[in-house]
């Protein structure tokens, strides 16, 4: 089993990076492979609302970026973790458009456990947490959650370590995921099939 883990700091071995590194931890002492995967900090376009990826297998038509290297990833993942730091009360300008076109257009994700964690100085931290769970509620994703809202506070790597309750909350977070997919992979060896699923009906309100 593994776990993709996006960073979405513009920063590669920031805030964001000492939380997923900390699940990245217990998830591997439960046997548990654990990639963590940086967005980087160049641009990353918005999604354009093209339907181009509906023509290419779960890529997206704009290959100059990290997005389509994630969505190869994501095909071998069984669970995903998504960082964020705060900025302005809401997930960073990486991660937004990123996740945007990563779901858009990749076909991998009904049923796969998610869960978001972000970082944060000081406040506007349960805006972004909020927002990023977006993703999964859409995604017939189940979602992992923790002893407490998925947080850490600090402003460096240093700060973020002696948040002692977050960094047991990432603990806590990756010991669930790694319940949560056990679990799965029993129930699949026991003849637990995935929900039936209907048709989907669209509705549009405008008359």
């Amino acid at each position: 089993m593994k776990v993709l883990l996006i960073n979405g700091s513009p920063k590669d071995k920031g805030c964001t990076y000492t939380a997923l590194t900390e699940i990245a931890k217990e998830l591997e002492k439960e046997n548990i492979e654990a990639e963590i995967f940086h967005v980087e900090n160049k641009p990353i376009r918005g999604c354009m609302g093209c339907g181009g990826c509906s023509k290419t297998d779960g890529m997206c038509v704009f290959n100059d970026d990290t997005v389509n290297i994630a969505l190869e990833k994501a095909k071998k993942a069984d669970a995903f973790i998504f960082g964020s730091p705060v900025h302005y009360a809401s997930a960073s300008g990486q991660i937004t458009p990123f996740l945007d076109r990563f779901f858009t257009a990749g076909n991998c994700f009904q049923y796969k456990p998610g869960a978001a964690i972000v970082s944060c100085r000081r406040s506007g931290a349960t805006a972004a947490f909020e927002q990023l769970n977006k993703y999964f509620t859409i995604s017939n994703m189940p979602i992992v959650s923790s002893q407490y809202w998925n947080m850490v506070h600090g402003n460096t790597p240093e700060e973020v370590k002696q948040d002692l309750e977050g960094m047991q909350t990432m603990r806590t977070l990756g010991k669930n995921m790694a319940w949560l997919l056990k679990s799965i992979q029993a129930g699949k060896e026991t003849g637990v099939q995935l929900p039936e699923k209907e048709p989907k009906a669209v509705t549009s309100f405008i008359r």
